[in-house]
């Protein structure tokens, strides 16, 4: 079996012998952000060649109407004259390259941004600067959110807060147990449970999900980024998340790895599928609201979109496309917005974090 482990699985097995088991969050940060052989590190998994399709490589729709919600938001801002786009996990580029080309025409606007791309892999970086060169903004990359100078800003973070490392405890009679990735006899990477009990765990469960039933699962994340888009939003600031997961705290596990548009055992191939988990908008506002960002939804993506007006941009595009074309498009709007399990218009909820002072947020109105 040792002859046919990739360098990763190696290492995550050393990791083990030498420290015992791994929390799944440790797991899940190896496989996607491992300096030499993580998933997102030397490739580029978006689109029909890759494991997965994104919103933006959907339809130009979609990065259009985000472009659209900037520009507004912006100027209920006051319309400030330097203006951080800031977008974490930006993958292609696409959705900036769309939505920029979208509010050319509003006045300032344009001349106002300054690009901050939160990206670690450096062949997606690559990609980002040789795409977004048309774009004539100046532009610069980071790592982390943290590292972007501070003012006025607008976020937007589309599919990223679901690859975050997420834990999971375990209800057992005698607890609740941290779930583990070790080695079983058989020589396989398997789930287990760590040793001791997490201590006085169910008493920072919400009430209602402290007396379920044995075997029951509950995953969260680190506080820390919610924390950050809670405060860089709270003065001249906004932020739009859209992603996949639940309005309510729940229980269940969600833990998911997609490889080749198809999905696959998480345990299977480290580092070489993409490990995702479903985002728990609720505790992220929560956390978000604690330092003074005022939250907005969360709501469905179809709502959201359909708010902005995509039926409008679609009904536009088709106005002058041949037949194909038109029937592309309305695949594209039918993907993005529609309610059935094929589609992104339920699973996908969207959030804002904004400065207090700026009121309603567009897509948002009828549901703050």
């Amino acid at each position: 079996m040792a002859d046919n482990l990739s360098p990763l699985e190696s290492e995550i097995r050393r990791r083990i012998a030498v420290g015992g088991p791994i929390s799944v969050a440790d797991y899940m940060r190896l496989c996607l952000t491992h300096p030499q052989y993580g998933y997102y590190i030397n490739r580029d998994p978006f689109g029909a060649r890759g494991d997965f399709i994104t919103a933006p490589e959907i339809s130009q729709m979609f990065g259009e109407l985000i472009g659209l919600w900037m520009a507004t938001v912006w100027r209920q801002m006051g319309a400030p004259q330097s203006l951080r786009v800031i977008e974490l996990g930006p993958g292609r580029g696409t959705l900036l390259i769309d939505a920029l080309r979208a509010v050319r025409v509003v006045d300032r606007f344009h001349a106002a941004v300054t690009l901050h791309l939160v990206e670690i892999s450096t062949a997606l970086q690559r990609m980002q600067n040789e795409r977004l060169k048309s774009l004539d903004v100046p532009k610069f990359w980071h790592t982390a959110l943290e590292e972007v100078p501070d003012g006025p800003c607008i976020i937007i973070a589309n599919e990223f807060i679901d690859a975050l490392p997420v834990h999971q405890a375990v209800k057992r009679p005698s607890g609740w147990y941290e779930r583990v990735i070790e080695v079983d006899s058989d020589g396989n990477l398997v789930f287990g449970l760590n040793y001791d009990p997490l201590p006085h765990f169910e008493a920072t469960l919400p009430d209602g999900l402290r007396h379920c039933a044995n075997g029951s699962i509950f995953e969260w994340r680190a506080d820390a980024i919610a924390l950050e888009l809670g405060r860089r939003v709270r003065s001249d600031g906004a932020a739009l998340i859209l992603d996949y997961g639940h309005v309510q705290c729940a229980l269940g596990d969600t833990l998911q790895a997609v490889a080749g548009h198809a999905y696959t055992n998480p345990l299977r191939a480290p580092g070489e599928a993409d490990i995702t988990a479903h985002v728990d908008f609720d505790a992220l506002a929560q956390r978000a609201d604690i330092v003074g960002g005022r939250v907005h939804g969360p709501i469905t993506q179809r709502d959201f979109l359909l708010h902005l007006g995509i039926d409008k941009r679609a009904a536009a595009l088709k106005a002058n496309a041949v037949h194909e074309k038109a029937l592309e498009i309305d695949r594209a709007l039918a993907r993005l917005t529609a309610m059935s399990a094929r589609g992104m218009g339920e699973l996908f909820k969207v959030l804002a974090i904004a400065d207090p002072k700026l009121g309603a947020l567009p897509g948002f109105e009828t549901s703050s």
